[in-house]
């Protein structure tokens, strides 16, 4: 990341070989799409800061809605899956990845103490009221004097 926060050039070089060719604007008119590099600076900026799409605006790249409009297509064309494979064929070039620890997949088995398989259904409510007493001494009342504006 460069110190305007945006992506290095010799990333982008990279990326723009990875993208589909652009499409017209979804509106149908004159006005050009956002350059496919600020609405990619975007999209990094959302996930590297973990800020709402809506917020972009005050960033002044790109708008919310055209930086997300851009990261579903390029999520549903595959841009990002092969960014990633990218990413680990490089490393794996450089620094090299220890295969022999991966995991085959993620699946978990069942808890060991994760109850019976044809246990009882619960009712679903799983609230039977609270019996202690509150910290501040004073019993819960009904009607609201419990300090809860009537909640019991």
């Amino acid at each position: 990341v460069r110190r305007d926060g945006r992506m290095p050039d010799a990333l982008w070089e990279q990326i723009e070989t990875l993208l589909p060719p652009g499409k017209p604007h979804p509106l149908g008119c004159h006005r050009r799409r956002v350059d496919h590099r600020k609405a990619m600076d975007a999209i990094f900026f959302v996930l590297r800061t973990g800020m709402p799409w809506n917020a972009l605006k005050e960033t002044g790249i790109c708008s919310s809605s055209s930086a997300h409009r851009r990261f579903q297509e390029w999520t549903q064309a595959g841009v990002f899956a092969a960014l990633w494979k990218q990413g680990l064929e490089t490393y794996e070039a450089l620094v090299g990845l220890d295969w022999a620890w991966q995991a085959m997949d993620g699946a978990m088995p069942q808890a060991p103490l994760g109850g019976e398989k044809n246990r009882e259904e619960s009712d679903g409510s799983g609230e039977k009221g609270d019996e202690t007493e509150p910290a501040h001494g004073r019993g819960r009342h009904p009607g609201g004097s419990g300090g809860r504006g009537g909640q019991p």
